[in-house]
């Protein structure tokens, strides 16, 4: 009995301390940005519902408060892979908390020890209750928006413009009822109006086909003339070369012209005065001839003595 108490005892104290038979767990770390209220230490760790291990550690985060740092022992053999995510999870409705691993497809790779850190670190997301949260306080802004925007369509001001309002249209509705016939006689003849449109527009499609040909010709005419037009206007800026050439040619005849005349000028006077010298000397020469034409062979005759004159005076003088 005391040999079966000790192999007992031994066997109980071997397991407590570690045997073969207890499960080896790898240490993982996970920081959330949220709430963990509800979880505990020794809380369940759960991969798809399969409990894997358990919360190891609970700490605010010394850097940032805001954040806390989960410490997970997740049995060896669990595929922990880059893309498994840690969430919170509450169970039922006695808010017991735990956390549930997520992900993990088959061809990733297994998550390892980054450097610089002592465990692994898992991904995390928000939780159900957070995400609630965050899409309850972004819808019960909008409803405060809403709301405000509501109290101010409906103020005062407002009110007194809708009742207003109502009370033009109830005017403009009686009018319209009280020329209802007019209006009748009107759309009617809108009617006729529209009736007679299309008729005019069938007839006056033939026409158009009819004057296609001549818009044709008439277009063509016109490019006709716009080619002229600009044959026209080149020929205009050549001749406005051609003018400006010549100006320049007349400026430079005109230039030789005056310093011919400069030079030539006072000689032709002296040959003008010396021509109307000598016409001036035939002609008293013919006028002589004329009175006395025997004085070409004798020669001019001496003028006789004046009154008081002798010819010794004349010769002297």
């Amino acid at each position: 009995m005391l040999l079966l108490g000790t192999i007992l005892i031994v066997g109980v104290l071997w397991l407590a301390s570690g045997g073969s038979l207890q499960k080896k767990y790898v240490l993982y770390l996970a920081i959330l940005d949220e709430s963990v209220a509800g979880l505990n230490i020794n809380a369940p760790v759960k991969y798809h519902g399969v409990d894997v291990g358990k919360v190891k550690s609970i700490d605010l985060d010394t850097n940032d408060p805001e954040l806390v740092r989960l410490i997970f022992a997740i049995e060896r053999d669990i595929p922990i892979k880059v893309d498994t995510v840690a969430v919170l999870k509450t169970q039922g409705l006695t808010g017991i908390a735990y956390i549930e691993l997520d992900g993990g497809a088959k061809n990733a790779a297994p998550l390892e020890i980054s450097e610089n850190e002592e465990y692994p670190i898992i991904q995390t997301k928000p939780s159900l209750s957070t995400r609630l949260e965050t899409v309850l306080t972004s819808v019960l802004a909008k409803l405060d928006n809403t709301s405000s925007n509501v109290d101010a369509l409906l103020s005062v001001e407002n009110r007194e413009a809708f009742k207003n309002t109502l009370a033009n249209m109830q005017t403009v509705t009686k009018a319209i009822a009280a020329r209802s016939a007019e209006i009748d006689a009107g759309i009617l003849n809108a009617a006729r109006a529209a009736n007679n449109t299309e008729q005019a527009t069938k007839k006056l499609n033939p026409m158009l086909d009819k004057l296609e040909p001549v818009i044709n010709q008439l277009s063509t005419t016109i490019d006709q003339i716009n080619r002229s037009a600009t044959a026209i206007e080149r020929a205009g800026n050549e001749a406005a070369t051609a003018t400006a050439d010549v100006s320049k040619t007349v400026e430079s005849v005109g230039a030789n012209i005056e310093q011919y005349t400069a030079e030539t000028l006072p000689e032709v006077q002296r040959l003008l005065l010396e021509l109307n010298e000598l016409s001036a000397s035939l002609t008293r020469l013919s006028e002589q001839t004329e009175r006395d034409p025997a004085s070409l062979l004798r020669g001019r005759s001496p003028v006789p003595d004046g009154p008081g004159e002798s010819s010794s005076e004349k010769a002297s003088k």
